[in-house]
């Protein structure tokens, strides 16, 4: 079974690449010099390919790199290279919560993308996952970095926000699951096996970092103000405005409904302290060069 993967190189689509053997893996990215919505470049990768795991995805937008083109135009793109190659099974990676009408664009657009792909005759997976975490990614990632840089953090509303996070290595088996069709359900959701506020899912982080901050509780507008300005700011915000909006929500039920993967494959590692210990990155605090005014200036010095 060949498998071409769209964001291949993104923090899914390598963990998936490394676990596939490489003679029968096509890596498809920008980096790899192919853009989303290049129909004739996507078919040419699709070329000889059974199988495309739609990976590729943004959680905020950057100039012409936008939700409604990256989501929802490069999901278009993809089913018709894919049929043109003659791909006989799409797997696409979703958010849980993503849905029509909540106000949303990166809920709204990754909806817009599953509709796309349940209408478009190839046989399909829909994978509805909730926060996946691992070496990378962008929760233990940021949550690590913040509490070494700042003595205080903020976490999201006055009641318990709910998450039950992913070990990546577990969901790359559920990826490889629905790529050979043992699936049945067109879409699943995919969620961790243990379910914990997000402020004692931050606190262990915290731990495992070695950091004890003053946690404070914030309302919701104020999150959503923060990740606009480290939108504006940062070149990896801290928190992007769709993050917020998960954290708003909590990412511990599909909505809408939807059933959960089956047994033989479900998550079943928990946030534990080991699993949080591998997925701690080696830069430490947040500092100058995390800032887009020192990407910037770098390009204004002049060169010797």
């Amino acid at each position: 079974m060949r498998i071409a993967i769209t964001g291949g190189t993104g923090f899914v689509g390598r963990n998936l690449a490394a676990r596939l053997p490489a003679s029968d893996t096509v890596v498809v990215s920008r980096r790899t010099g192919t853009e989303i919505d290049d129909v004739a470049a996507l078919t040419a990768a699709f070329a000889g390919c059974d199988v495309v795991v739609h990976a590729a995805g943004i959680n905020r937008e950057i100039g012409d790199q936008t939700f409604a083109r990256v989501h929802v135009e490069g999901t278009r793109a993809m089913i018709e290279a894919a049929r043109r190659a003659g791909v006989t099974r799409i797997v696409m990676v979703s958010f849980l919560r993503a849905r029509p009408d909540c106000g949303s664009p990166y809920h709204e657009s990754k909806w817009a993308a599953e509709e796309l792909i349940r209408q478009s005759g190839i046989d399909h997976t829909i994978l509805k996952a909730s926060m996946v975490y691992g070496l990378g990614d962008h929760m233990v990632d940021h949550v690590s970095r913040a509490v070494k840089t700042w003595p205080v953090f903020g976490t999201v509303g006055f009641r318990g926000k709910a998450v039950r996070p992913i070990p990546i290595d577990d969901f790359v088996t559920v990826l490889i699951a629905a790529a050979e069709g043992r699936i049945p359900e067109p879409t699943v959701a995919v969620m961790g096996a243990e379910e914990l506020l997000l402020s004692d899912a931050v606190r262990r982080v915290a731990r495992v970092a070695g950091r004890t901050p003053l946690f404070i509780a914030l309302p919701v507008w104020s999150i959503r103000a923060l990740a606009q300005l480290t939108e504006w700011t940062m070149v990896v915000p801290l928190v992007a405005k769709a993050q917020a909006r998960m954290l708003a929500e909590g990412v511990s039920e599909p909505l809408p409904w939807d059933p959960e993967v089956p047994a033989h494959v479900r998550p079943s590692g928990p946030f534990s302290d080991e699993s949080i210990r591998a997925a701690l990155p080696d830069a430490g605090r947040f500092g100058w060069d995390d800032l887009r005014l020192a990407q910037w200036w770098q390009r204004r010095r002049p060169k010797n």
